[in-house]
C-alpha cells in the first residue's frame, strides 16, 4: 500500500511541474546567464588631475604663477632656486612662471648648468646605488604610477642622477627634504613638461646665491 501511494504521488508532482511555466529574469540576476557584472575601469592617473589636491594645499607662495623675474638668461631657460625652494621658467619681457619646489636636504644640495636629456611619463624608479646604499630598505625597482615617489613627469638632467621630478608626497613642497632630486606637485610637473624639451638648460643655483629671491618681484 504505500509503493503504491508513493508512486501515485511521484505522478502527480510529475504532472505539476509539466503543467508550470517557470520564468526568470535576467536583467533580476546578471549572474545567472553573463556572470558578474563588469565595473567600468578605473580612470586613468591623467584622469584624476593628479597632484591637484596638493596644489590646492600648498601655501600660496608655492602656487603656479606668473611672476616678474629679471635674468639674462634666454626664454625657455629653467632655473632653480634652491634656497628659496622655487623653480622659474624664463618666460621674457621680465616675466618668469614660477612653480613651488623640495630641494635636496642638507647635503644633498647642488649647484651648476645641465641641460633635460630625457623625458618620460609616469616613469619607472629604480633607486641609483648610492641611494640603497644610505637606505638598503629601499625597492630595487617600482614600475611607474599614482604610488611611485618620481610621481606624473620625469625630467632627466644630463648625464647625473638628478631629476626634477613628480611628487606622491605633495606636502613636501617647499622643504629640504629629497637626495638632490627637484621635487614638483604633480599637477605643476606635468605644466612644466608640456613646456619644455629634450636640450632645455636648466641652471641650479646654490644655497648661498641669493638673486633669484631679490630679483622676483610681484606675484607671491
Amino acid at each position: 500500500m504505500n509503493t503504491i501511494r508513493l508512486i501515485r504521488n511521484a505522478a502527480a508532482i510529475a504532472t505539476f511541474v509539466a503543467a508550470t511555466t517557470f520564468t526568470y529574469s535576467a536583467s533580476a540576476n546578471p549572474f545567472f546567464l553573463f556572470g558578474p557584472v563588469l565595473q567600468p575601469a578605473a580612470p586613468a592617473p591623467e584622469q584624476v588631475a593628479p597632484g591637484s589636491e596638493g596644489r590646492a594645499e600648498a601655501p600660496a607662495r608655492f602656487r603656479r604663477q606668473v611672476v616678474d623675474y629679471r635674468t639674462n638668461e634666454a626664454p625657455g631657460t629653467i632655473i632653480i632656486d634652491t634656497p628659496n625652494t622655487y623653480l622659474y621658467l624664463v618666460l621674457g619681457n621680465g616675466k618668469a612662471m614660477r612653480y613651488g619646489i623640495g630641494v635636496g636636504r642638507e647635503g644633498f644640495t647642488w649647484s651648476g648648468v645641465q641641460s633635460i636629456t630625457k623625458k618620460a611619463e609616469w616613469p619607472d624608479w629604480t633607486p641609483p646605488a648610492e641611494m640603497i646604499a644610505r637606505q638598503p630598505y629601499l625597492p630595487r625597482y617600482m614600475a611607474g604610477g599614482p604610488g611611485n615617489p618620481l610621481g606624473a613627469r620625469a625630467m632627466y638632467l644630463g648625464n647625473t642622477i638628478y631629476r626634477i621630478h613628480g611628487t606622491n608626497s605633495p606636502s613636501t613642497i617647499g622643504g629640504r627634504v629629497s637626495s638632490g632630486c627637484i621635487r614638483m606637485i604633480n599637477e605643476d610637473v606635468i605644466d612644466l613638461y608640456s613646456r619644455v624639451n629634450v636640450g632645455t638648460k636648466v641652471v641650479v643655483l646654490p644655497m648661498t646665491d641669493r638673486r633669484a629671491a631679490t630679483g622676483s618681484r610681484g606675484n607671491s
